[in-house]
């Protein structure tokens, strides 16, 4: 009978800790401000939604969101996707695709990861930029406010204030680690092979960048409340 009642009381607290209030104590990152289209973990979002590190965002052809996290807003337009996540010194946003973009007094340390490295405010200064994932290998980097850096894993690259950059990627051959010795439980005699991103920078001129930063001075001066429809 002992075991069946342990057995029981195991089952419970299991159920209990799934709930909401018995969940580990994660704190919010910030709320939904903007909303047309848009939709978190395939459910519909609307103004004044939550979110939270590990929530995936998404906008369908059209839409828009606009986040408020902190000191920093971040925005999706349309057709695009990002999860957000959180490390203890900076919130960030992994980018799948579309144009995901923020705007940040530099208070808050925040991040844009994509393929080609970390994006983020130059300096911890106030900042407003985007970036859209043009193909598997390539991107658009925009500055309208404060320099951004793109780092590639510790290879700075700055996108000064006012400018647009297309950065390409290859991938240099994989360069083998240093040799371990296996051990008799372990077959493997091939170390950890590790390919490096090899980036390109081209300079975007005249009405494509223009267009760009109206497009995004549009959204985000939208009110909160009522999204162009």
């Amino acid at each position: 009978m002992r075991s069946i009642a342990r057995s029981c009381l195991a089952t419970l607290l299991s159920c209990l800790l799934g709930l909401p209030g018995f969940a580990a104590n994660e704190k919010p990152l910030g709320l939904v401000t903007q909303a047309q289209d848009a939709q978190i973990a395939n459910s519909k979002v609307a103004v004044g939604t939550t979110v939270y590190p590990g929530d995936k965002v998404e906008t369908e052809a059209g839409g828009a969101l606009r986040l408020r996290m902190g000191a920093t807003q971040l925005y999706l337009l349309g057709s695009s996707s990002a999860t957000l996540s959180q490390r203890s010194d900076a919130v960030f946003a992994v980018v799948a695709r579309g144009t995901v973009g923020f705007s940040s007094d530099g208070t808050d340390q925040f991040e844009l990861e994509v393929p080609e490295g970390i994006i983020r405010a130059a300096n911890g200064k106030p900042a407003y930029g985007q970036v859209t994932i043009v193909g598997p290998q390539e991107i658009v980097v925009s500055a309208y406010r404060g320099s951004l850096i793109l780092d590639n894993e510790g290879e700075l690259h700055t996108i000064p204030e006012g400018k647009s950059y297309r950065v390409t990627m290859d991938l240099e051959a994989a360069v083998a680690g240093p040799e371990v010795a296996a051990s008799q439980d372990d077959a493997s005699t091939t170390p950890a092979k590790r390919r490096r991103r090899k980036l390109a920078f081209f300079l975007i001129f005249g009405a494509a960048a223009a267009l760009g930063s109206y497009g995004i001075w549009d959204v985000l001066s939208e009110s909160s409340s009522t999204p162009k429809n």
